[in-house]
């Protein structure tokens, strides 16, 4: 039988959680509710990475075992208090109205939902079309160690800090690692992809364990890949103290630059992280207060372009 019902108060909502008892996670048998409870301890941070974005839903019905749902739109039945942007798709000539996140009870309500991830886009929705956020994404190939993406990390932390800018680093909750850049909302995606493909290129210029090859078949599957077109329009990854969903529940963590060397991926978990964030609180606060103007890539991009080098390669949407 299904477990009765609760109701979580957050803030001036009250969310109805059905099925609380519901195993998400099976590793250590954490449940629906845990998942709730998870996402309160975290609610400035949440809110702070998905503030007026849209929001793919990454959902999870039966948990994290059974079928998993992208969802674009907003799913049915949303109280009047949800937020919504209306964004288009070229490809397919429609417009979808996905969530946009202003208040932490629209994030438990999706959690309710069975929304396990939530991936936002890089951009507002003040206007969907122009970016505020660089996103670098440490990919490592199928061979390549987590000592590897340590190394890669430091790499691009001294290419941003000869640019002037300032990187905000994150586990991926995966095997990866994630370096978030807030920029001015001044440029399209293309314009936006282009620099971070250029920021790319000078990576791989300092070593010899990074490719930008697009084709992963073209790839040394002990290379790290710098993932450009997570840049592109509609390409999205778990936000900052997104849960994954895997047994354990990994959390796509924030660190401080500090931690690269000593942090593991599955040392963050919806076990671990609500103390973590008693204690350091979001460490991705003040990205809004470092912006970075991307007029020096876009530099870089054309030389590189002068020399021989390929434009990025165009994604499927």
């Amino acid at each position: 039988m299904a477990s009765p019902a609760v109701e979580i108060e957050v803030d001036d909502k009250v969310v109805r959680v059905s099925n609380p008892d519901r195993v998400y996670f099976p590793a250590r048998g954490e449940t629906k509710l845990d998942l709730v409870e998870y996402y309160l301890s975290v609610g400035d941070g949440i809110v702070n990475a998905l503030r007026e974005r849209p929001c793919m839903l990454h959902r999870f019905p039966t948990g994290v075992t059974g079928e998993k749902v992208h969802q674009k739109r907003l799913p049915k039945g949303a109280p009047p208090w949800m937020e919504t942007v209306q964004v288009f798709f070229p490809r397919w000539s429609r417009t979808a109205d996905e969530l946009c996140v202003t208040e932490l009870a629209q994030v438990i309500w999706a959690v309710q939902m069975s929304t396990v991830e939530f991936h936002p886009w890089n951009s507002r929705r003040a206007d969907t079309e122009k970016p505020d956020e660089w996103r670098i994404d440490l990919d490592p190939g199928p061979l390549c160690t987590w000592e590897t993406v340590q190394r890669v990390a430091h790499l691009a932390h001294e290419v941003l800090d000869d640019l002037g800018a300032t990187g905000f680093p994150k586990t991926s909750g995966g095997k990866g690692m994630h370096i978030y850049v807030r920029i001015r909302p001044d440029h399209g995606f293309k314009e936006v992809r282009r620099a971070a493909l250029a920021f790319a290129r000078e990576v791989e210029r300092r070593s010899e364990e990074v490719t930008t090859t697009w084709w992963r078949k073209d790839r040394d599957p002990h290379d790290l890949f710098v993932d450009y077109n997570q840049n592109a329009r509609d390409h999205t990854i778990a936000a900052a103290y997104s849960v994954r969903g895997n047994p354990i529940g990994t959390v796509s963590a924030p660190i401080h630059w500090e931690d690269v060397d000593d942090c593991e991926p599955d040392d963050f978990t919806i076990a671990t992280m609500p103390a973590r964030y008693a204690e350091l609180g979001d460490l991705h606060a003040g990205i809004d207060d470092a912006v970075f103007d991307i007029s020096t890539l876009l530099e870089w991009a054309e030389r590189d372009e002068e020399q021989g080098a390929e434009p990025p390669v165009e994604p499927e949407e």
